[in-house]
Order: structure tokens, then sequence, then C-alpha cells
């Protein structure tokens, strides 16, 4: 019996090592490495590339004041070291990568036989990507594209290679490339979506907004993730307005309301402050418009974005020449926990331009310094008010001068 045993033993272990071998290019070998490199090493390496997608989707922080990008990445200046990473998940999703080529790879007389390895590539791409490292990941899509031109995979890795592109300022190239995937008859949902969105931010990229208009509406339309669907149709309804066509931007912003919960809750909150902001007073319906900004301002859900409903209020009151109530709401707006810097400059410029109005030229200098203090120096909007508050300083100075002789004169008499 324990001869028996034995020589199972022999047997089984002769089957492992065997299998094991990247030379032979056999049924077994081809299913063990392509089995252990998916369910082991590239589904690790894939759980990590998923984490660092969730932490880049947390820490990034739209402006809404402009246009959206498609993706939500934020590229920064940052010089990195040879070898040196931005996030440890996609690190490690790239290492894990590496290692399934190196330890999985079965190249048997000049080609591959594991059909796990174009995965294994796409992976390593996509993981460079997000770190921002977009000439090596250029590297990995083009691999693929050159070694494994019958893999299933081919269209998702030029689609990633024009979007690749596009990170690195050739906009034209991935136009001209993205085009022809598209013209393409044998796309799936996914890869039509992911194609025509790119195509559309390359145009936005160009500033050239009615031609990103009809691929971003194609792709808002073929995928399937709700997320991305309530994204596209958001940007849809910004390209409208950027056109000057408010009822298509509505439209579109009808389409992200109509998502509701599954969607993110800033895009559904955004999406009626846009509808507010192309609210015509010629419509008659300035009770209805000032329902709706009640009914959000009073919904407990949209607590964290109240910055935005009470601005969007005050713009209501001012509109209406209710400057006293205008000026409750966007101080109302000022006092709303908000990351949103931008709001709060706009906020103080308009309380500072209503006391300029109103002859209040030391409140208005005040409130001109806040809106610098919140302002980006870079923006040409800066050098306008700052030169502005400089010409506030002499009328400030004569101001208080006439104050100290009225003060003077009512003591003396």
């Amino acid at each position: 019996m324990k001869r028996i045993s034995r020589i199972l033993l022999f047997f089984l272990l002769s089957i492992i090592i065997w299998s094991c071998s990247r030379k032979k290019n056999s049924f077994v070998n081809r299913n063990y490495h392509a089995v252990t490199a998916q369910y082991n090493t590239l589904y690790n390496g894939q759980l990590a590339f998923e984490q660092g997608r969730e932490e880049i989707n947390q820490n990034y922080a739209d402006n809404y004041w402009d246009i959206l990008p498609v993706e939500r990445l934020d590229v920064d200046d940052m010089i990195l070291l040879p070898d040196s990473i931005r996030n440890q998940n996609f690190g490690r999703a790239e290492e894990k990568a590496v290692k399934a080529i190196q330890k999985h790879s079965m190249q048997v007389k000049g080609k591959e036989r594991n059909p796990q390895i174009d995965e294994a590539y796409l992976l390593l791409g996509k993981a460079r990507y997000f770190d921002q490292r977009f000439i090596p990941a250029l590297d990995a899509f083009n691999y693929i594209l050159y070694r494994y031109p019958a893999s299933d995979n081919i269209t998702h890795a030029r689609i990633w290679r024009e979007k690749t592109n596009l990170r690195i300022g050739n906009e034209k190239l991935a136009i001209k490339n993205l085009k022809k995937i598209l013209d393409s008859d044998r796309l799936n949902d996914k890869d039509l979506a992911d194609a025509s969105s790119s195509l559309a931010q390359a145009y936005i990229n160009l500033k050239h907004f009615d031609s990103a208009v009809n691929p971003l509406g194609t792709a808002a339309k073929f995928t399937h993730i709700e997320a991305e669907k309530g994204r596209y149709y958001y940007i849809l309804g910004q390209l409208h307005n950027k056109l000057g066509d408010p009822e298509k931007a509505n439209m579109a912003f009808d389409e992200v309301i109509d998502l509701h919960r599954k969607v993110p809750r800033i895009y559904y909150v955004n999406a009626y402050i846009q509808e507010a902001r192309n609210y015509n007073r010629n419509s008659g319906s300035d009770k209805f418009l000032l329902e709706l900004l009640t009914e959000l301002e009073k919904d407990r859900e949209n607590r964290p974005y109240l910055d935005k409903i009470y601005f969007q209020l005050g713009e209501y009151y001012r509109s209406l020449d209710s400057i006293d109530l205008a000026q409750t709401y966007y101080n109302k707006s000022l006092r709303s926990p908000s990351s949103d810097i931008y709001l709060k400059s706009i906020n103080y410029e308009i309380l500072a331009d209503i006391s300029f109005d109103g002859a209040n030229y030391q409140e208005a200098g005040s409130y001109y310094d806040s809106t610098l203090t919140n302002m980006s120096p870079d923006l040409l909007e800066y050098r306008i008010i700052k030169k502005k508050r400089t010409n506030l300083d002499d009328v400030i100075k004569y101001e208080k001068i006439a104050e100290e002789t009225d003060s003077i004169l009512r003591l003396a008499s």
C-alpha cells in the first residue's frame, strides 16, 4: 500500500512540475499558467488597481464653474525619480502585472501561448496611466498592439493608447486614431462609450466644443455605468450652455436629474442649479423657480451643498432687485461649510459690488480684500479686482477724512 502511495505521489509531483514548464505548448501547461496568472497574480493586481481608482475618485475635487473633464484625474507637475510611484496601490498593481508576465508568459516558437498575458500588459499600462507615468503606459499599450494583434483586448488597448496620447498633448493624433476605432462595426457598448468619451475630451481640450457634443452624447447613451452616464450628461449640458443653447443644456441636465440616486448627489444638485441659472425671466415662472430652490434648501440630503443653493437664491433675489434678501443669502452661502474657494470669491465680489454701488466704500474695500484672498493670482479676474481695490484706496481715505470732519463739526455745534 505504501509503495502504491509513493508511486501516486511521485506521479502527481511529476505532473505538477511538468505543468509548471513555460516552454511546453500543451493543454495542461497553457491552462495551468493562464489560471494561475488570472486567479492569483492578476486578481490581486486588479484589486489594488481598483483601490487606487477609488482613492482618486474620493480625493478629486471637480470645478463646477468650468467644463468638467470626462475622466477624474488630477495631473500634477511633480517630477519623480526613476522607479518612483505616486500611489502605492498603482505600484502594487504594476508589480503584480510584471510578476504575471515574468512567471507565466509562455513564449513557444515566437508566439505567446498564455491568453492572460495581454491582460497583464493591459493592467500594467492602466496602472502606469493613473500613476501619471504616461510614456511607460504608452509602451505597455503599444506592446499589446504590436505583439498581440489577435487579442480580444486589442480594441481596448487601442482606446487606452489614445487616452494616453491625450494626456501628453497629442490631441490631433488621438482624434485621428479614435475616429478609426469608431468606424469599426464590431465595438461593444463599453468600447463605444470609452472611445466616444475620449474623442469628446480631445475636442474639449482643443476648445472645439461643438464637435464634442455628438461623441459625448453617444458615450452617455452607451455606457452601462450610471455614475459615468450622469457625468457625461452633465458635461453635455455644460457644452450646450457654452454654445449658447440653454434649452438643450436643460434637456441634458434633466437626464442627470432623472438618474437621481443612481448618480453621485453632487451631480444631481448641480444639475438643478444649472437649470436655475438658465432660468428665463421672460417665462413668467418666478414662483416656480423660488419653490424649486427652496425645496433644494430644505432637503436634508443637500446640506453639503447649501453653499451653492444659498448662492443661487442670492442670485434669484438680486435678479428681482431685492438686494437686502440677496445679501442675506450671499452671506449664508459664505457661512456654510464649503471647499469651493472660487464660490467664496464670487460671493465676496458680489457683496463688494453691492457695497460699492451703495457708496459704502470702506465695506466694499474689505469685501474686495476677501475676494482676492480666495482667488488665484493667476486669474485675469484677480488683476481686474486688484486694480479696482487699489483705486478705492484714495476714495476710502477721503471718506474717512469727511467722516472725521463731520464728527468735529457735530461736536463744535
